[in-house]
């Protein structure tokens, strides 16, 4: 967060780091270390995550909605805290004046908002999708969730405008410049107890109890039969029975949305945690009068809070195969580009294959050119091993020395390297795709 080392009795939020420890060789390695790290696994980590629900069309659902603004919102915390604090650790003084002061308190802020907001958006969108499934139909649209996205960011900008007045840069008695409240105590401890209370505690108390009524449904209650539901899609409730062959479908669907109501519960559960240890400190602090400022303790409370806007991609990548495929994806497109080179190569390769069997029966001797004139095609093509084609030597030594009247069975032209794999999603990613659209 920004730095005050003018009024440290006065800062539950912005906390300072004070002469000394904060000076010394050893604390600004660590701290510069760390941050830079942290935030740079996230930056790229939360751009994936906007990159392939952008461009990927079957990522396109409610929830990934959802996720998308909580990436955003942490990649405004990175760059808005973490990066301005590798020049605080390094300088020790603020380097980016009063319009910079204003601007990078009300992006941390909008950030740190906007992420809490966007758990608690996917956390009522699961539990309508799980619990009222009926209701889901209508309400867990993509369309929806953009607006609520859209109306969660106008909010939030609107109401951390109110640090535009209570932020402005100090200069020391030293000349160091810092940037930190303007105003005192009595004045912005209510507000920051209001901003506590409305972007951390109310989002996890509803958390505690939306993910208990998710779970009764998911792991306690029974699964009843409803013979009329076999008209709608996987999308309705995992509760309704199966018809003929939809058995295997239902138990994929309900294996399907535990996986993705795990991922989540885990990274509202993180964020409680990892935002715990600063969220307490500056609570504590704004009200003793000796408040508790250990340098080492701020870092890594500091830590914690762009640990937490970097990890999720982290999470989505272990516990989402879907996600796992989406990643692994944006470093497949050139391969996906030589698949369909391949598959043009094939037909033009099959075509040439008729004509040269057509030139055969009526001519006789084209055998040896038959052969090298396929191979020609395939080789024509042949990058590497996504684009090569295997022609079967033998069947078209076959092909040229039978007679023409004979069937034309003999041709096997065969793309490697996975054509399936790139044409159409894996077993579970098609399971996952019905879940992921609540």
């Amino acid at each position: 967060m920004a730095d005050n080392a003018s009024a440290r009795m006065d800062t539950p939020t912005n906390v300072s780091l004070s002469a000394g420890v904060a000076d010394s060789l050893e604390y600004k390695t660590v701290s510069v270390f760390l941050v830079l790290l942290v935030c740079g696994v996230g930056i790229v980590g939360n751009v994936m995550v906007v990159l392939v629900v952008l461009t990927t069309r079957h990522m396109r659902t409610p929830t990934n909605c959802y996720l998308v603004s909580l990436a955003m919102a942490d990649l405004t915390v990175l760059v808005a805290a973490g990066l301005p604090n590798v020049s605080d650790s390094l300088t020790g003084t603020w380097v980016f004046g009063h319009a910079g002061c204003l601007g990078i308190t009300y992006l941390q802020y909008l950030g740190i908002n906007v992420s809490s907001c966007s758990i608690t958006a996917f956390t009522v969108e699961r539990y309508i999708a799980i619990c009222h499934p009926m209701k889901a139909q209508t309400v867990c649209t993509v369309s929806r969730a953009k607006r609520i996205i859209a109306g969660v960011w106008l909010f939030t900008c609107v109401y951390c405008m109110l640090w535009f007045f209570l932020v402005d840069i100090q200069v020391k008695e030293d000349g160091h410049v810092l940037c930190g409240y303007k105003v005192k105590r009595e004045l912005y401890l209510p507000i920051y107890l209001i901003d506590f209370a409305i972007f951390y505690v109310i989002p996890l108390l509803l958390a505690i109890v939306l993910y208990a009524l998710i779970a009764r449904i998911l792991y306690l209650s029974p699964l009843p039969n409803h013979p009329d539901a076999s008209a709608t899609t996987l999308r309705r409730s995992c509760r309704e029975a199966p018809e003929g062959g939809r058995g295997g479908r239902l138990k994929s669907t309900l294996s399907s949305r535990k996986q993705v109501t795990k991922m989540l519960a885990v990274v509202v559960i993180l964020f409680a945690l990892l935002w715990m240890p600063y969220r307490t400190l500056v609570l504590i602090n704004s009200f003793v009068s000796s408040p508790y400022l250990d340098d080492w303790f701020i870092l890594f409370c500091r830590t914690c809070i762009y640990a937490n806007s970097a990890i999720n991609p982290v999470i989505y990548n272990a516990m989402s195969q879907k996600f796992r495929s989406a990643f692994r994806g944006l470093y497949r497109c050139q391969r996906l580009d030589g698949h369909q080179r391949t598959l043009s190569a094939v037909q033009s390769g099959f075509g040439t294959m008729r004509e040269l069997r057509t030139a055969h029966a009526n001519g006789g001797g084209v055998g040896e050119k038959a052969r090298k004139a396929a191979l020609g095609v395939a080789k024509q093509n042949g990058g590497g091993p996504e684009e090569r084609v295997t022609v079967n030597t033998k069947t078209l030594h076959h092909l040229t020395e039978r007679s023409p009247t004979s069937p034309d069975k003999s041709l096997d032209i065969t793309p490697l390297s996975g054509g399936e794999e790139l044409d159409r999603p894996a077993a579970n990613e098609s399971a996952n795709n019905s879940t992921d659209k609540k």
